[in-house]
């Protein structure tokens, strides 16, 4: 069963990182990458060195720059408030000064998957797993990556590993139970998500992964019901409110749908999204989950 974008600009997303965000306000669904290749990981390059010339007498030559300095702890912590596309060229940096540094990898891979570059992310994890197999930011955002291209079958083995070195971190759980969906192994997928739910009861994003995958069987009502308890609770996103308005929407309560929505997105979004609605109601105003996402282009 598979889990469609919301309408028009909004994306209905799966909730894959920890700060409970996803790449909100995106539609359509981009194709699955291509499975890695067996044993394929990415290496890092070797500086190049240049030929030395003999130094002629009285002739001052010019000394190759020393290596850039390190950022201090305060701008490691000041980068994360910019937008993907500075942190990644920050954290690449960090990268290139220091190769076996975990910290900076795991930030670079989680920068380039906020931008979408999920294959370039997933090598980027990969290259911290290289030095520190059991690292386990790396083998998250490893999983997140993998998820993000839509290749779940590749996601679970990093993230089993994750979840057995770290049994009480929901984490690793509730991404597993998103790869076990894409490859249809629905049983794990919701003993996966009620086990998430048991460990982090008051995670906003644990709830609504566990909604949208019984919306995605076509039970709306206990879609709306989980939905409706991650909106109210304290760190509630955007996108959890626009999963409900769908939901509501699906429902033929498009009035509400459209009060939840006009909460987050300008009215221009709001007015196609209540458009597209509407022209999608049979005659009764009822819609079901399934006719919307039979209408994506896969």
């Amino acid at each position: 069963m598979c889990r469609m974008t919301l309408l028009a600009a909004t994306v209905l997303s799966l909730v894959i990182t920890t700060e409970v965000s996803a790449n909100p306000f995106r539609f359509g669904r981009s194709p699955p990458a291509a499975p890695p290749a067996a044993g394929q990981t990415a290496q890092a390059r070797a500086p190049q060195t240049q030929p030395q010339q003999p130094q002629q007498p009285g002739v001052q030559t010019a000394q190759a720059p020393g290596p850039a300095p390190r950022a201090t702890a305060l701008q490691r912590l000041e980068v994360e408030r910019l937008d993907p596309l500075a942190r990644a060229a920050f954290w690449s940096n960090e990268v290139e000064g220091d190769p076996r540094e975990a910290e900076a990898g795991v930030r670079l891979s989680h920068a380039l998957r906020d931008m979408g570059r999920f294959q370039e992310a997933a090598a980027a994890a990969e290259r911290v797993l290289v030095v520190t197999p059991a690292q386990q930011d790396a083998l998250l955002e490893l999983g997140r990556a993998r998820i993000g291209q839509g290749q779940g079958f590749y996601a679970i083995e990093p993230l089993q590993r994750a979840a057995a070195q770290a049994p009480n971190d929901y984490r690793p759980v509730s991404l597993l139970a998103i790869a076990y969906e894409q490859v249809q192994r629905d049983d794990e997928a919701l003993a996966a998500h009620r086990q998430a739910m048991a460990m982090a009861p008051s995670n906003p994003g644990v709830v609504v992964n566990l909604a949208l995958f019984f919306a995605g069987h076509g039970d709306t009502t206990q879609a709306e019901q989980l939905l409706r308890r991650a909106v109210a609770m304290p760190g509630a996103t955007a996108q959890a409110r626009q999963n409900l308005a769908l939901i509501l929407g699906l429902q033929g309560r498009i009035d509400e749908a459209e009060r939840l929505a006009r909460q987050d997105l300008p009215p221009e979004l709001v007015a196609n999204n209540v458009a597209y609605l509407r022209a999608a109601g049979t005659p009764t105003g009822a819609r079901s989950w399934n006719s919307v996402a039979s209408s994506q282009t896969p």
